[in-house]
């Protein structure tokens, strides 16, 4: 018997050193470096740096694996299945994905209802409890004749999805009173292993995979940031797709490897053709920034005219659902609003509350909190209502900004500071504390066109402007020469009434 098992080990190491082919040490840390996704046609793959194309084709990969599956196919199907008893959920997985027969021997039900045993077995009280082998026997010979194959690896993996939905749901339940927001997001980040990356796809159908380089969390987003050298061509790119990406199996007892089986679940998708003058909000002597909606900053080489690297700021509502159970494709959906009733004659227009942050780097301009903020009907032109924060004409409610406003940026080799530009978090609450609008993104000062209608300042004046389908933000700044400080002398949001109507219930 273990003459036998050497034999099988022996060939199997054999097929493995023919299988990395000259230099396989290289070939090995390529193989474990990078992750793959298919296009059409085109298969690539992308370092956790810099993405790489990963060529599949060629005679002496063909002859490689064509020799190591032929080691493979030669065992019989029953020493097959002895040694996929012995993988755990996701090296099964893995294994099923090596060839047709690999596929269906993966999918044996006796393999997946132990598995499935082994994880979900119940909880016993009384003092006799039957081992889980007793038990996965047990049900095995009741429930696995009459089920179709993968019946049980099926059963396996919706059930580890309804686990992790019930997780997500239990430890984003406790809500902070100051924010609106989940309290324990940040650890919901580090216990399910969520990471994010981008999907860089050419106009032929090419894609390449970059996984995060740094991020930063703030008080109610993370920034997340990409860079590397070895981009692909800007003009050759058609769109950039940002997915959150986590462990397809949550393993409490490990913390999660770079390496492991994971899913990516679409937050947003980008045209790259939107990166003209219109989006660009900023400069310096050696890159160009554009900013694309939602929260998406990209930083482009004013020399070359190839990208620097990608910034994307993501608001902690919703975060951690958005970014672990939608789809590589389709977007996580937010569950249907149910609004309160209520017979005021002016419900939906009081009672709120705002947080706003400007910050870049870890460094915070601004962070403020506004309670008890209203508005009136006659407040309500073109389909907003003017919500003000801070008076124009109130002195007392002027708020200085703190530090030299800029945004800062940096790939592997240089870095820098855009001036006047940053980052803009927002979250406002509605009467209930529940968040009503809540968004970040890149912003910058700009001169006024025209001239505000108030009180003149001896300083320049600047705005920040930001616009979605929900609403507006417009904040009048000021540059204090003496003091050299920038001093916010109005602040003012406008609300969507479709937004409020849908809301509230309303019908204004």
């Amino acid at each position: 018997m273990a003459t036998g098992r050497g034999r099988i080990l022996q060939q199997h190491w054999l097929g493995l050193q023919t299988l990395r082919g000259p230099g396989g040490g290289a070939a090995r840390g390529r193989a474990r470096t990078f992750g793959f996704r298919k296009g059409p046609g085109v298969k690539c793959s992308a370092g956790s740096a810099a993405p790489r194309c990963h060529a599949r084709g060629g005679r002496h990969w063909e002859s490689s694996f064509s020799c190591c599956s032929g080691v493979l196919d030669g065992m019989p199907s029953e020493i097959l299945l002895k040694i996929f008893s012995y993988l755990d959920a996701v090296s099964l997985l893995c294994a099923g994905c090596v060839s047709r027969r690999f596929y269906h021997l993966a999918n044996d039900n006796f393999i997946w209802i132990r598995i499935y045993s082994t994880a979900f077995s119940p909880t016993r009280s009384n003092w006799k409890v039957n081992s889980v082998e007793k038990i996965a026997v047990s049900v095995s010979f009741l429930s696995v004749q009459d089920k179709e194959a993968g019946y049980w690896k099926k059963e396996y993996i919706t059930k580890q999805i309804a686990s992790v939905k019930a997780a997500l749901a239990d430890i984003l339940k406790p809500v902070n009173p100051y924010t609106g927001l989940p309290v324990k997001t940040k650890e919901a980040l580090r216990m399910f292993g969520l990471g994010w990356a981008i999907i860089l796809k050419e106009k032929s159908g090419k894609e390449y995979i970059m996984e995060h380089v740094d991020l930063s969390v703030n008080d109610t987003s993370v920034t997340v940031i990409w860079y590397g050298k070895n981009w692909p061509c800007l003009a050759s790119l058609s769109t950039l797709d940002l997915c959150g990406v986590t462990p397809v199996f949550m393993d409490w007892y490990k913390t999660p490897t770079k390496h492991r089986l994971r899913w990516h679940s679409l937050i947003a998708r980008y045209n790259l053709s939107h990166l003209t003058v219109s989006t660009m909000i900023g400069c310096d002597r050696l890159i160009r920034i554009f900013c694309l909606h939602p929260g998406l900053l990209v930083g482009v080489w004013k020399k070359e005219e190839e990208l620097a690297f990608v910034m994307a700021n993501l608001h902690f509502h919703h975060l951690v659902e958005r970014s672990t159970l939608g789809s590589a494709t389709i977007p996580y959906e937010l569950p249907p609003h149910s609004p309160f009733l209520d017979d005021s004659p002016e419900y939906g227009l009081h009672g709120y509350q705002l947080h706003v942050d400007l910050h870049s780097g870890g460094v915070f301009y601004l962070c403020g909190t506004f309670r008890n903020l209203f508005t009136k009907k006659g407040n309500i032109e073109n389909g907003h209502v003017k919500l003000i924060v801070i008076h124009l004409k109130n002195n007392r409610e002027h708020l200085p900004l703190i530090g030299k406003v800029g945004l800062s940026w940096k790939t592997d080799i240089l870095d820098g500071c855009i001036k006047s530009c940053s980052m803009m978090d927002v979250t406002l609450l509605d009467e209930h504390g529940k968040p009503f609008w809540c968004f970040s993104s890149p912003v910058c000062m700009r001169s006024p066109a025209t001239p505000a209608d108030g009180p003149s300042f001896l300083g320049q004046t600047y705005s920040v402007d930001y616009v979605d389908a929900e609403g507006r933000v417009h904040v009048e700044l000021v540059w204090i020469r003496e003091t050299e400080e920038y001093l916010i002398v109005n602040l003012v949001l406008y609300l969507s009434i479709a937004k409020i109507n849908r809301w509230f219930g309303t019908e204004y």
